[in-house]
């Protein structure tokens, strides 16, 4: 059962969608999310980082989304929104998509997923290939070919989560974008106040601090499981993949594995624009996303 809690926050473009936050218990926790709009079931997933949230990430997009599809836009655990988590920020992401479908009786849903939002929905598309009709991702997706790992904008982020302070922030919400005037004082001051909140600065910590990141590397040096990466032929959705050509988080050169190796699958690319496509290229991105997932299914 979900319980209504608000309307979008006053003065946002997205009032205009009719978004109301919504809460639904599950045995992790309060697990809250935006929604907005009528007709085929739409679920946004949001990034990692200081401060994000699906509101963050998605807000100023979800009237044009809300025109067509039946949006909902969840805010992960652990990211001072729905309640904290003591997991590990993926995987409780990972089952926060599971509890929202099944909470509202979604069968089969379209997704559009964030830098860690869209490895969360790749995964649950490889997972559940029943349960996704369409997938696209905002950088984040793949494997550095070239560029080093961690690039500039995880080393910055780091940084910041090892000690938070307000020029850190301020160098790594820089990093995140290609003109540096769309790190507002306004956009600042909201992530500073959701980023040292104790609870979320403890779950950001479980995925980049230097150690959880060391421990990553080592982890992942030590498996027999096969990576995430060498796996997405299993993705069965056809999938869009978005880049910023200035990516500095998750440069580029990340998308060509997917490209390759998912079979149906399509690579646009927005130039002057780094990690957050659906901010810097907002009319652009509108227009590409809506165009695809409302395109007419092949065929042949």
């Amino acid at each position: 059962m979900t319980t209504e809690l608000r309307n979008a926050p006053g003065g946002s473009p997205a009032a205009g969608a009719d978004a109301i936050l919504r809460e639904l218990p599950t045995e992790q926790g309060t697990l809250r999310y935006w929604e907005a709009g009528q007709g085929r079931p739409l679920v946004f997933l949001h990034g990692s980082g200081p401060g994000v949230s699906g509101w963050q990430n998605f807000g100023d997009v979800l009237p044009a989304f809300a025109e067509h599809f039946h949006c909902y836009v969840i805010e992960f655990p652990g990211f001072g929104v729905s309640d904290p988590t003591d997991k590990h920020p993926m995987p409780a992401a990972s089952q926060a998509v599971i509890d929202l479908l099944d909470g509202l009786g979604l069968d089969k849903v379209d997704i559009i997923g964030n830098s860690m939002g869209g490895m969360v929905g790749t995964l649950f598309s490889m997972s559940h290939p029943e349960r996704v009709r369409r997938l696209v991702t905002v950088g984040g997706l793949g494997l550095n070919a070239f560029a080093p790992f961690p690039a500039e904008g995880i080393n910055l982020l780091i940084a910041f989560t090892e000690d938070p302070t307000r020029e850190r922030l301020i160098q790594w919400l820089r990093s995140m974008v290609f003109d540096e005037e769309t790190v507002t004082e306004e956009l600042i001051e909201k992530r500073w106040a959701l980023a040292t909140e104790p609870k979320t600065l403890e779950s950001a910590r479980r995925m980049y601090s230097s150690a959880a990141m060391k421990a990553q590397i080592a982890a992942q040096a030590e498996s027999d499981d096969p990576p995430a990466w060498s796996m997405l032929h299993k993705v069965k959705a056809k999938t869009l993949i978005l880049w910023g050509r200035d990516d500095r988080v998750t440069p580029m050169d990340a998308s060509l594995i997917p490209m390759r190796t998912i079979p149906d699958v399509e690579l646009h690319v927005f130039p002057k624009c780094g990690h957050w496509a659906m901010i810097e290229q907002k009319a652009a991105f509108e227009s590409v996303v809506v165009e695809f997932l409302n395109r007419e299914e092949s065929t042949s």
